[in-house]
């Protein structure tokens, strides 16, 4: 398949109460083992990618090494894969659309884009935001590539859960705004009560992306409530890790 055959489809399997499941990954061994368990798309976290590279979340990754673990991810499975490019490497729109199109060009269809000040305190406004996603919209019609730009909002992760009610209205706003912009997606990390999800997913004009933490609802659930898009996160990397040790400390009490 080619790129835009690929992103087609990985834009057609984000389906309300039918969710697009994402097992993130890190590189493109774990890209085959997740393809090879029966995955519909690949697509990465910023958090195990940084985790796999001795680095810390946050963009402290150089982005030629991250564009370069995309490309060899892309090259190791014949499925979409959708890249976590964090806040994209940059603050104008220029800079961040700039680093988008290296993105297309390796093969990306996709990517996860946030709306907090990475290094900073807070979140973008929602005109720098908009502004900021209309710029990668651009070069992917420039390239001629239906890129999926999921709008991640930092908001729910920025503030206590007790105070998630007060906020959803602040996140539909944004939803709307971002979906002018040309987003495609909507991601929300830290939205965990069932009653929020489906208000969220009610009111949003993009599909929604819920993440998987330790208490949120199963993904059957989230499936009724709405989502349209389910991700795990560092979850996978964390697990394997912890597997890993654990066979490690087996082996050389053997020793």
């Amino acid at each position: 398949m080619t790129q835009i055959d690929h992103a087609k489809l990985f834009a057609s399997l984000h389906v309300k109460g039918d969710p697009l499941i994402l097992f993130n990954i890190w590189d493109p061994g774990s890209a085959r083992a997740v393809a090879e368990a029966g995955a519909k798309a690949i697509a990465t976290g910023s958090w195990s990618v940084a985790a796999a590279l001795g680095c810390d979340d946050g963009e402290d990754v150089p982005f030629d090494q991250a564009l370069a673990n995309a490309k060899r991810i892309v090259a190791a499975v014949d499925l979409p894969v959708t890249i976590d490019i964090e806040g994209g490497y940059g603050q104008s729109p220029e800079a961040v659309a700039g680093n988008a199109k290296q993105l297309i060009e390796v093969g990306a269809v996709g990517c996860n884009f946030e709306d907090q000040i990475v290094g900073g305190d807070g979140l973008y406004s929602v005109d720098e935001q908009c502004g900021r996603i209309e710029a990668i919209r651009r070069v992917a019609e420039q390239a001629a590539v239906p890129f999926f730009i999921n709008a991640r909002t930092d908001i729910f992760l920025q503030s206590e859960p007790s105070g998630h009610e007060a906020h959803i209205e602040e996140a539909m706003q944004r939803a709307r705004a971002y979906a002018r912009a040309g987003a495609s997606g909507f991601f929300t990390p830290g939205l965990k009560q069932p009653d929020q999800i489906r208000k969220l997913c009610e009111g949003s004009p993009l599909p929604v992306n819920i993440m998987i933490m330790s208490d949120t609802p199963s993904n059957r659930e989230l499936a009724t409530l709405g989502t349209a898009r389910i991700s795990y996160g560092p979850g996978p990397y964390r697990e394997a890790m912890s597997m890993l040790k654990a066979a490690a400390q087996l082996a050389l009490a053997k020793s």
